[in-house]
Order: C-alpha cells, then structure tokens, then sequence
C-alpha cells in the first residue's frame, strides 16, 4: 500500500510544512510505503516563469481591456508598462532566492536591473522619515541581504498582480482563505469548485496529475494547516476522483481540527471519503488498518465519513472511538523530508527587522518537542481542542536523536520547534544534552516569557543554539493578564525579554488589543509600555493581533465570566471558530488598532521612540499614565532566579 501525502497551496515559501513529513516518518517507521509532495512550492515556482508570466499578461490584458491606464491598479499598469523587464528577470530573481546564483546581488542592489512596483515604495515611504533605510540595515557589506530584501518586494508586486489581475483567489500564503475560515456554509468553496478553474488552479491540477503518474498511490491525503489551504485541498481532491474515482482522499490538520469540528454538510464528501480530526497518527494509521481490511468502519478513530441513515438519506457520521489511545511522542519517530525539493524553496526577507525576518528566511527543519501545551490556561486560547490540551513529551536524548536524524538527511543544522509553548524543564534538559553531545545547531521557538528563563538558563539556550524565541505579551495590563490567566506580570515579561536579548537571542513579541473590558487608557498605556520595552531592547520584534472569540476558548465557552455578550450564531453546516461580540465597554478598537500597527512598523525599524503616543492616532486619545521609567526600573530590579 502506497500512501501519497500532500501539502495544498499555500503555506510557506522558505520551508516545508512539516505536517506530511511527520506522518511520512511515522508510516515508513511502522512499514507503509509513504511519498510526500508539496505543491504549494510547486505552483509558486512554475507561475514565477518568463512563459507563466506571458499567460499572465494575456489574463490581465483580457480582464482589464476596458480600463484607462489611470484606472488600472498601481501593480497591475507597473507589469504592463514594464513588462519586458519582468519577463527578463523572473527567473533570475527566484534563482536568486534559491541561493543558487548569489553573484546577482550586484546587479539586484543597482536598483536598476529589477523593475520597482509599488511594493518598493516601502523604501521610500521610510526613507521619508529616517533617511537612507537601506544603508542603515545592511551598511556597505550586506550585499546579499540587501539583495535579497529588493528581491523580495519584486516577488510581492508580482503577486499582487496575480491576485488582482488574474486570480483572486491567490495569496502567498492566504491562498482562498476568505472561502473557509470561519464559515458556517460550504456553499462559497462549493460553487467555487464546481466553477472553471482558475490559473492557478489549472496548473495545480497538471501538477497532482504529475504526482499520481509518478508514484501511482492507493491512498491519498491532505493536510489543511490553515483556511487558505482549503481551497487547494479540494481542488487536489477534485482532481485525483476525476483522475480515479476509487482512491480513498483523507483530510486532516490544524484548520480542519479547529474549525470543522461540528461539519454536517455531506457534499464535502464528494471531494473526499474521510476526514480525521486532532493528532493524526492514531486516525490514520487504523484508517489504513481498515482500508486492507484489518479493522471494521466502527473501529475508525476520531474520523468523519458519509453514512446513510434507514431511509437511505446520506448524513456526515463521526466517529470517535475513545478506545484507541494516541500515539505517545517517543514512538511517532522523526520527520522525514525525502520527496520535498529541499533545494527549491526561497529564502525571503519580508521587512527590514532581524527577527521578522525568520518566518521566511531560510530552510528550517521543523519538530515538536511536546505535543500540546504545558500551560494550558490562557483564557483567549483554544484550551479545549485536543492539541492544546494533551500534554505529551519525548525525552531530551529522544528528541536529540530525532535531531541528529534530520542533519543528517537534509544536511541543514537550522531548527523551528513548532509547540505551542515550548517546556521550560525538557527545554533546559536538552540543551544541556545538545552542548554534551556536541550537536551544533540553530534553533528557536516559542515559548512563555516566565520566571524560570533566568539570565543564567537564556546563556544556557544560548549556548545550545537558540538565536531566538517568540512569546505572547498579549497586553501590557497587569489587570487583563490576569483576566487572561496568562501568569505573568508586565514587569516580569520586562526582566525575561531582556535576559534573552543579553543573551543574544532575538525575541518577537505577540501583542493583542481588543480584549474583552479593554479600556483605551489601557490599550494607550500598553503601547507605551511596549514603546519603552523596545527602546530599552527587550524584544526587537511584535505583532498586534485584534483579539477575536474563539467557541472553543474559555471566553467563547464562558462570556459572561468576561463581561461580553456572543451574538447569536447560525446553524453551522461547515466551519465554526470566530464569533461575534459585544463589549459594554465601548471601545473604539479600529481606530486604536490603526495606530498601534503604525507606531509598531516603526518601532521595528529603530525609529519614532520619541514620538508621543497621541502622534500615532488619527484623533485624540487618552494620555498615557505610565511612568517613563516604569521598564527601565524593572530590569534594574531584575532578581536571578536560578
């Protein structure tokens, strides 16, 4: 039995989802024939050809044939006018990003080689404000960075052109997501399906066909990481019954463990026969037990399929079979990345910040110390949901040796441990195993800013190779951390962020506004407090995230313990996360949120630390009560904890 795994458009560009690379060591480890492919690269690369862009240009000169050139969207009249110049230097460029033809930087740092679409007035919308950005991130010597950062705003206006131009689906890594996140109707992704396809959709399809010839599968399975990657999960789908009608199609993943969790619409299983929820291994595994006929359908784990009821009427039939225990994390072995063209993915720089960076510069290796969270308290998460409530680890000489496993296949020492919040106990133990048994690696993660993550413990990580780590500040309010149940303090994140800093890891900062009771005092105050964590370099990177109520969170399940209000949702046949509320506070979050995004794009670039909190709103605001000294007070009082 040959079982061929796949990763629908799109994800990342950098770095293999590691979900089919998983379950392909897990089955080779209990004696399938398991084959992965990622088509989501695969599609990025064949459109970013010189032929692909001719096809492009007659998609966009046919849908915008009736527009004046001052009509046209900015992305789109720069590709025709300076089509020529695209055509010439698509290929090069990707090249580039491969790493495969570094003595281009030159000629892309000229400025004059690749055409600038309105992606590159970034540049000139910073420079604006702090003079030559480009000379200040990458000075005389980052010839290659430089390069690449130029490259990668022309790969932008080149997707920014297929989205508006050609396909409104495609997004680099959101591709169709509006069709599925949160959706309580199938019939957008429906109809969407039964449509023509779209460019991209057609080359999608070459590609499975491609895939089928090439290794002839009895079974077939996605994984739907995201929403975006559900559209390219029935399309693959779609293809592989019009191709063969009898393959058994199985779905599973993040997207599908989160938001199909209460799916009844059966013409979801006219794309695919099952569709497995939580931790995959278990589900799958005794799916395939049952496809050779060594298990009966009642045996199925976790596992939706079409059934029909005594009048011979098709519904969608769960079942859960608690009987069958999960696979521990010490027996799912390693990853594998055989079949993935390590060599292809592309090495991007998306903004001038080291630690924003990373998500899409260079080729990580990607595991999971632990399955689930440790913590599991914060009352904004999806605490319910199986992969953050089961806690479950290997050992640190287990993990190690998973390590050792994976340099010596892919021949890449860069590591991105992907838990949900990385343990600080087993964490410091492998370190220590790391540095023991001179395992050389780079390494970073997520984790939570605690107490335990001493000055001496960051050195500790340090050492072993951590060069940065990403965490939830969420709100700098002590009062709403401790609605969130988060267990940190403002001043604690202050002293952790900053041990980490001294140690010479990076750090990225999760920053959310719009939690329930939230004040504008307190979201003024937490910009402040953010502001000062920066400037004295806590952490060199954030993000701010509106926060939303999710059903399976304890805000969701509980809203009158948070002072809100759900509204009444409809009946849902497909997907179910977000939901709506209402907050007597009153606050008006988008204005706040424009503001505080404004002043973190800044904040990242090293510059408007002066600027007072009013200068980042479009109107007046409450003043900030913070001390100005408040963070600076608190890494002075910084205690060790050892």
């Amino acid at each position: 039995m040959t079982v061929l795994l796949m990763t629908p458009p799109m994800t990342q560009l950098n770095t293999p989802y590691p979900a089919t690379a998983y379950l392909t060591g897990f089955l080779r480890s209990r004696g399938y024939e398991a084959v992965q492919r990622d088509p989501a690269i695969e599609l990025f690369l064949e459109m970013m050809t010189a032929p692909a862009l001719e096809v492009i240009r007659q998609h966009v000169e046919q849908n915008f044939e009736h527009f004046e050139d001052d009509e046209l969207p900015d992305a789109i009249f720069n590709f025709l006018a300076e089509f020529d110049r695209y055509h010439l230097t698509v290929e090069p460029a990707i090249r580039f990003l491969q790493g495969k033809d570094p003595s281009l930087a030159m000629r892309i740092n000229s400025r004059r080689f690749l055409p600038e679409g309105p992606a590159f007035d970034t540049i000139a919308q910073m420079e604006a404000v702090s003079g030559d950005v480009l000379q200040a991130a990458f000075g005389n010597l980052g010839v290659q960075d430089k390069a690449k950062y130029l490259a990668t705003l022309f790969i932008n206006d080149l997707s920014t052109v297929i989205t508006q131009g050609v396909d409104p689906y495609f997004e680099v890594s959101r591709y169709g997501e509006q069709l599925a996140a949160a959706n309580p109707s199938f019939d957008n992704l429906y109809d969407t399906l039964m449509d023509e396809p779209s460019f991209s959709s057609e080359i999608l399809e070459q590609l499975v066909e491609q895939y089928l010839e090439e290794t002839q599968p009895s079974v077939v399975a996605l994984t739907v990481p995201f929403p975006g990657n559900m559209l390219g999960a029935l399309r693959i789908a779609q293809t592989c019954k019009a191709i063969n009608p009898e393959i058994p199609i199985v779905m599973g993943g993040g997207f599908i463990n989160t938001e199909l969790r209460a799916l009844k619409d059966p013409r979801v299983f006219e794309f695919v026969d099952f569709i497995c929820l939580d931790d995959g291994e278990r589900p799958f595994i005794t799916l395939l037990e049952y496809f050779q006929g060594q298990r009966e359908v009642d045996d199925l784990v976790r596992t939706y399929f079409l059934a029909e009821d005594e009048n011979g009427e098709a519904y969608v039939h769960f079942n859960e079979n608690a009987e069958l225990h999960d696979i521990p994390q010490s027996d799912v072995g390693a990853p594998v990345y055989d079949g993935l063209p390590l060599d292809e993915y592309l090495s991007l720089c998306e903004m001038l910040n080291p630690m924003h960076r990373i998500w899409s510069d260079g080729r990580w290796n990607k595991l999971t110390i632990a399955h689930g969270c440790y913590w599991r308290k914060c009352s904004f998460c999806d605490v319910s949901l199986d992969y953050i409530d089961r806690f479950d680890s290997a050992s640190a000489d287990v993990l190690v040796d998973r390590i050792e496993q994976l340099i010596e296949e892919t021949g890449e020492t860069g590591f991105h441990f992907v838990d949900e919040a990385l343990p600080p106990k087993l964490l410091f133990t492998m370190a220590k195993r790391l540095i023991e048994r001179g395992v050389v690696i780079s390494w970073w993660g997520n984790i939570r800013f605690e107490r335990t993550f001493s000055k001496a413990r960051c050195q500790l990580l340090a050492d072993s190779g951590c060069i940065a780590v990403s965490g939830g500040l969420e709100v700098a309010s002590d009062r709403l951390l401790k609605l969130m149940k988060k267990g940190v303090s403002v001043e604690r994140v202050a002293q952790v962020t900053k041990a980490f800093s001294d140690a010479g890891i990076l750090v990225h900062a999760y920053l959310m506004y719009g939690f329930p009771t939230q004040t504008e005092q307190e979201t003024v105050d937490s910009l402040e407090m953010v502001r000062q964590m920066m400037q004295q370099g806590c952490f060199q990177s954030a993000y701010w995230h509106r926060f939303v109520a999710t059903v399976h969170s304890p805000i969701g399940i509980n809203p009158e313990q948070f002072g809100i209000t759900l509204e009444e949702r409809p009946e849902i046949l497909f997907a179910e996360n977000d939901v709506n509320f209402t907050d007597p506070t009153g606050t008006d979050h988008e204005m706040l949120g424009e503001g505080l995004r404004k002043a973190i794009y800044n904040y990242m670039h090293g510059i408007g630390f002066e600027q007072p909190m009013s200068f980042w709103f479009n109107q007046k605001v409450t003043p900030t009560k913070m001390k100005k000294d408040l963070i600076s007070r608190a890494i002075t009082n910084l205690i060790e904890t050892d």
